[in-house]
């Protein structure tokens, strides 16, 4: 049951094999019992859920049916708010006071019917990284435990990996839901810049923060997007739809050329690559420059604004952050105004790169990362994987980007591809992922967690 898409536990719901109320004890039972090696939770309010999933049950049984994600738990990364819980940001500097409102995207999924489960780990403030001295311990890979799951939406991405829900809320600054999407081997998606209200969510970088849906396959990812913009469009419109005759643009040369690379991912690029001709799209090699532009320019931006944010407590209690996050967020004040000015006209110039190649293209392909998860532990090979990441782009021009499985490497961790579309495409996206997606023939999950 707890691998079950979303679409099929609506269809369960509706047929009455199945009500909201046991799938949640069964989610419930599922992370008393898991969640204890994997930490991906920081809180579950058990009384909530179950209250929650009566009143959906209760909705759904006389006909009141709000659409596909009533009475889907979904699990909120631990900077978005929910009302009447407080929002940690895994840290000890936080706001101790209860939410008084929930925020929009989880007001926008209440209105679907949907509920929260729990509130996740993530990398302190969305930026800290795995660490351990933090007032929770980090997230784990549950494809192996001694790794790190990517971050920022650490548990959220280990959390749909393992099982323990169906659908989980996170945040992108420069690659935060994609990365833990990749290293997790679920699907994760950052909508185009704003088109999910940030409303209620805590800020990293204000220009570059984005909230999105992840999810365990396309269709149930279109779903969720529907339901945090309140049903503005239909996202799956397209899903099913073939793909021949579309043109992808494969930005090759960032992960062979420009950071350190791996040769099982440099295997799965090509593969995908050729797994999209053979559904009859028309892919291309194509160079968008090189990839350290778009990377210090991401960094440069991001460092400077998620200063401003936390500046004043690094200044009068700069020892209550871990030491991972004091060193990352310090690193904001040596940026001039004169550097950040430079970054943002930067930004300009490598946003209509990117619309270039992707007003004569319907999509590029990209490498997540040029580097497999490492060990959660050594610093040195975090530095590495976070040096080889290829997400940030996308957060500097804010066009819809993905995260897909792209099968196994040697050790059984899941590789991943890339996708991004033009702005405000992402029923474009959906449709490529999703005929990528059902081409794939290796579907499985971790053992551990099995």
């Amino acid at each position: 049951m707890h691998f079950l898409s979303i679409v099929e536990i609506g269809r369960r719901y509706r047929s009455g094999t199945l009500t909201p109320r046991d799938y949640v004890e069964h989610l419930i039972a599922r992370v008393k019992r898991l969640d204890g090696k994997l930490n991906a939770f920081l809180h579950l309010d058990e009384r909530a859920a179950r209250a929650d999933a009566d009143k959906a049950g209760a909705e759904l049984a006389k006909g009141h049916d709000r659409g596909a994600f009533h009475g889907i738990p979904v699990g909120i990364k631990d900077i978005v708010a929910i009302a009447g819980d407080v929002t940690t940001a895994h840290s000890r500097v936080h706001d101790p006071k209860p939410e008084t409102r929930d925020a929009a995207a989880v007001a926008a999924l209440r209105d679907a019917g949907a509920f929260p489960f729990g509130k996740l780990a993530l990398h302190e403030h969305a930026l800290g990284g795995p660490a351990f001295d933090l007032p929770a311990p980090s997230a784990r890979n549950p494809w192996d435990l001694s790794r790190m799951p990517g971050g920022s939406s650490s548990g959220s991405g280990a959390a749909l990996a393992a099982g323990l829900m169906p659908a989980a809320i996170g945040t992108d600054t420069g690659g935060s839901i994609r990365g833990p999407a990749g290293f997790c081997g679920i699907v994760g998606l950052k909508p185009t810049y704003e088109r999910v209200s940030r409303q209620g969510v805590l800020p990293l970088a204000w220009s570059l923060d984005h909230i999105g849906p992840m999810t365990r396959d396309v269709r149930d990812n279109a779903l969720m997007l529907n339901a945090m913009t309140n049903g503005a469009e239909d996202f799956a419109r397209e899903i099913g739809r073939p793909i021949a005759g579309m043109r992808v643009a494969y930005a090759k040369a960032w992960h062979m050329r420009d950071v350190p690379c791996e040769p099982a991912v440099a295997e799965a690029m090509d593969a995908a690559a050729e797994r999209l001709r053979s559904l009859g799209a028309e892919v291309v090699e194509i160079d968008p420059g090189e990839f350290a532009a778009y990377g210090s320019t991401n960094w440069t931006i991001l460092a400077a604004e998620a200063f401003a944010v936390h500046e004043k407590v690094m200044r009068e209690r700069p020892e209550d952050y871990g030491a991972r996050a004091r060193e990352l967020f310090a690193a904001g004040a040596f940026v001039s105004a004169a550097d950040y000015i430079r970054a943002q006209r930067a930004r300009t110039t490598l946003k209509a790169k990117l619309d270039a190649i992707l007003d004569t293209h319907d999509a590029l392909l990209c490498a997540g990362a040029g580097l497999q998860p490492c060990a959660i532990d050594d610093p040195a090979a975090i530095a590495r994987l976070l040096g080889s990441s290829l997400r940030g782009a996308f957060n500097l021009s804010g066009h819809p980007a993905m995260a897909l499985p792209a099968g196994f490497d040697a050790q059984g961790l899941p590789l991943h591809v890339q996708l991004a579309t033009a702005t405000n495409s992402e029923a474009k996206l959906y449709r490529l992922a999703a005929a990528f997606e059902a081409a794939d023939t290796d579907k499985r999950h971790p053992a551990e967690f099995a």
